[in-house]
């Protein structure tokens, strides 16, 4: 249950990071002209990735009380 949570906290901050990256709060690199083609994927991808994540974590309790 705890490896659950920490899974899901994980999950949480990777996608707080590529959020913060892909709207440019914080730099990937520190020469912006070196940008990858996949960092504007993370525009998307950080806010799904907070999602799955508050939706696993809210879902973990009700899957311990079905055991």
């Amino acid at each position: 249950m705890i490896a659950a949570y920490i899974d899901e906290f994980i999950m949480f901050c990777a996608g707080l990071w590529m959020t913060a990256v892909g709207f440019d709060y914080l730099p990937l690199s520190r020469n912006p002209r070196n940008r990858l083609p996949v960092v504007r994927h993370f525009k998307w991808m950080g806010p799904l990735l907070l999602a799955i994540a508050i939706i696993l974590a809210a879902a973990e309790p009700m899957a311990v009380d079905a055991y």
